[in-house]
Order: structure tokens, then C-alpha cells, then sequence
């Protein structure tokens, strides 16, 4: 059966998506922007492609990964083409991986991440502090950060939290697509109607290290929860805006509204079906006929693929450009302010982007559709990389702030069994 005729017709009418050249005035304008401030992309993806489809091997990062038996979306040439200044490297694991085999996983994700940036020395350079990320951009290199996507990672273990940061991690995401013991996901059943007793402390310890708290994925109610006990600016590494697309990944109106008493950032993220609202229910619809075909076909996963591929044809995704993506970050400029607005593109984390952004060499494209919209230098800069690093370093200051505190010692209480 066809996918509902609302959604066909939103195909048939929209807009081509596709990005316009760059004039010279503009490009040469984008480029004066960002030798100045480092553009920083908050989620990416790459060590775990890495880990999924080459054996953890980081060779071969050069240039020419688009056109690779399993393609990806990230090199070294095109990062430099992007004009990329900053890069949050994601360490994920599965939401279902969780205690002992959850750190060790972890660790492993880090070792990737951090073997990858050496292996790259003219182009990466890690980066522990907002400072760093500036020597960094100015050295001509890409700052190199890392970011967790899940306290399910630190296994319930505060000595995790701190070794992961001694490694190198300064942000953790409260929630993946699960709910866990710290926290409700905004994707899943609530447990804590928010933060949990457990939650709090670990932010609070979060706090203590200068360890940036993300709230991407999470519930409404665990956000504002974070936003009303947190003493650091928080960040949404790759979430965008309810109100343009009613998804449960993007953030609505009424917690961004709380931003700029925290100073927190939400950086927007490239995927349709977070982008649109006709692409989720596209998604919706394969997802259903996939399930369809393989409770039809149980004896055979060709036959499945075959007839799935039959229905894409029959029922094409709807486009979405990068127009999308500046929707979004004008609508959270416009609720939030546009001192609380970035960019975390969630590049090799997801199977298609918005037209134009296909990998990280497009973010000049996204700056010349926000200037064809009348966007000053100031605010691109706040929005490439200025919002960010003001982020960063009240995250650093509130933990100096905290350096006569003691490390946490508390402990995840055990669960009480049911009757």
C-alpha cells in the first residue's frame, strides 16, 4: 500500500533542495568569518563507521572515503573543504550495552577516536579546553574533541565518569534512544519523570570536572530538570527545533526558552527526519513495510530487501535541502536567541542528510543560505563556533569554581526487587 497521499504530494510540491554555487563575495565573506572563529561541529560519527564497517582500522582517513565499497561522509580533504575549525567526536555505543562490557566498549571507542586523531597530525590536534580548540584552528589544524552519547557508558560508575575525562571526554549525553538509570530519553518510557536521585548526582559531578552536560536525546522533563539544577551552560550536541518538526529528538520551544538563563547551546543536526515532518512519516512507513516483508518472507532476507527496495521506488523519500536545516537554526535563533544556536551535523552518524550537506565538506553552503537570509557576520560567528566556546569555558569556570570539592563518592543504590 502507497504511502498516504498528504505525504506524495508534499514530494510532488517541494522545493528542490538542492545548494545553490557559492558567488565569490560570499565565499570569500564565509571564509573572513571563519578564519576568525573556529567552526565547531558538535556530533560526529566517524569512529564508530570506523569501528562498524572497517575493523577499528583509522588508514585511508586522507581523502576519497565517499567513494569507498562502504562510503562515508568524513576525511581529512573534505573537513578542510568544509572549513572546518572544531570537531566533537562521538564515542557511541548501543543504549543496550551497559555495565562492565559498556566502559570496556567505551574505552575502546576512545582508543579508536584518539588513534585516529595521531594518525592525523597535519590535519587534527586534540583539544582538552576551549583555548586549545583556538590554538588549534589558528595552527591550521582541526580541534579534536571527544563526547559520549549515553551515561549507560559509564557503567553506573563515578570512577568511569572521571576516567573517561582524564581521557579526554568533556561531553557526556544524559540519554541515547533508552532511558537509563540517570535519565528519562525523549524517545523511550520515562523511569524518572526526568532526572533520577542518581541523575543529579551525576550531573553534579559533571559539574566538578568541567565535563559538558549534553542534552540531546533526552526528555523534555530531564532537560529542564538539568537546566534547573546544572551550574554550567549545557549543550545540545545535534538536536533541532519541535516547533518546525514535531520529533521527539528536537527540543521545544518551552525548553529552549530556559537557555539563555543557563548559556547553554543547542547545535542543529542534518537529519530528515528530524528536519521534516513528511520524512518522519515516510521513515514511519518503510519501517512498517519492512517489518511487513520480513514477517511475510521469514525464510528469506533477499526476498525482504527486494520487495523493500520495490516500495522505495513506488514511494520516494520526500526531499530535503539544507533550507531545512536553516529553518531550524532560525527558529531556535529566534525563540533562544542567536547566542544559543550551533551546529552538530550527526555526520557518519545517520543514513542520508539534507541535500547539500551530504558530508562535511557542505557547512560553507548552510553559511551562504543563512547570508542569502540576511544573517550578520557577528551572528555567524556566534553560530559557527563563538556560541560553543562561550559554552565551553563556563563549563571550565564552574569547575574551577568547584576545585575544593571532593570527588563524588556516591553510588547507584541497588534496585528493589518487585513482589
Amino acid at each position: 500500500m502507497r504511502i498516504f497521499l498528504a505525504t506524495a504530494i508534499a514530494t510532488m510540491l517541494a522545493v528542490p533542495a538542492a545548494a545553490q554555487p557559492i558567488d565569490a563575495a560570499t565565499s570569500k565573506r564565509i571564509d573572513r568569518i571563519l578564519k576568525r572563529t573556529p567552526l565547531i561541529d558538535g556530533h560526529n560519527d566517524l569512529p564508530g563507521e570506523l569501528r562498524e564497517k572497517y575493523g577499528s582500522n583509522v588508514d585511508n582517513l586522507a581523502s576519497g572515503t565517499d567513494r569507498l565499497p562502504q562510503p562515508m561522509m568524513t576525511d581529512m580533504a573534505r573537513l578542510r573543504a568544509g572549513r572546518l575549525g572544531g570537531q566533537f567526536w562521538s564515542v557511541y555505543i548501543p543504549a543496550a550495552v551497559t555495565g562492565p562490557e559498556a566502559i570496556k566498549m567505551t574505552a575502546e571507542q576512545i582508543d579508536i577516536t584518539r588513534r585516529m586523531i595521531n594518525a592525523y597530525p597535519n590535519d587534527l590536534r586534540l583539544a582538552l579546553t576551549a583555548d586549545e580548540i583556538v590554538r588549534a584552528h589558528r595552527s591550521g589544524r582541526v580541534a579534536s574533541l571527544i563526547g559520549m552519547e549515553g551515561a549507560h557508558q559509564i557503567g553506573d560508575s563515578m570512577a568511569a565518569l572521571r576516567s573517561f575525562h582524564a581521557l579526554g571526554v568533556r561531553y557526556m549525553t544524559l540519554t541515547h534512544n533508552k532511558t537509563n538509570s540517570v535519565a528519562d530519553s525523549g524517545t523511550d518510557e520515562p523511569s524518572h519523570d526526568g532526572l533520577s536521585p542518581w541523575g543529579e548526582q551525576v550531573v553534579a559531578e559533571m559539574n566538578r570536572l568541567g565535563m559538558l552536560v549534553d542534552l540531546s536525546h533526552v526528555s523534555p522533563a530531564t532537560a529542564t530538570d538539568v537546566l534547573r539544577i546544572g551550574r554550567a551552560p549545557v549543550i545540545f550536541s545535534h538536536s533541532n527545533a519541535a516547533a518546525v518538526a514535531d520529533h521527539p529528538r528536537n527540543v521545544p520551544d518551552e525548553v529552549l526558552r530556559l537557555l539563555p538563563a543557563n548559556g547553554g547551546v543547542v547545535m542543529v543536526n542534518f537529519y530528515p527526519v528530524f528536519l521534516s515532518q513528511q520524512v518522519r512519516q515516510w521513515n514511519a512507513a518503510r519501517a512498517g513495510e519492512e517489518a511487513r516483508l520480513k514477517n511475510l518472507y521469514t525464510y528469506s532476507a533477499a526476498l525482504a530487501a527486494d520487495g523493500l527496495k520495490r516500495w522505495e521506488t513506488s514511494n520516494p523519500r520526500p526531499r530535503v535541502g539544507l533550507r531545512a536545516v536553516a529553518d531550524h537554526i532560525e527558529n531556535i535563533a529566534r525563540v533562544a536567541g542567536h547566542d544559543h544556536v550551533g551546529i552538530g551535523g550527526d555526520l557518519d552518524g545517520v543514513p542520508f542528510t539534507a541535500e547539500g550537506l551530504e558530508g562535511v565538506e557542505g557547512y560553507p553552503r548552510l553559511f551562504a543560505e543563512l547570508i542569502r537570509r540576511g544573517w550578520s557576520d557577528s551572528n555567524l560567528a556566534k553560530l559557527a563556533g563563538g556560541n560553543l566556546l562561550r559554552a565551553l569555558r563556563g563549563a571550565e569556570a564552574t569547575a574551577r569554581s568547584m576545585k575544593d570539592v571532593a570527588p563524588s563518592m556516591a553510588a547507584l543504590e541497588p534496585a528493589t526487587p518487585q513482589p
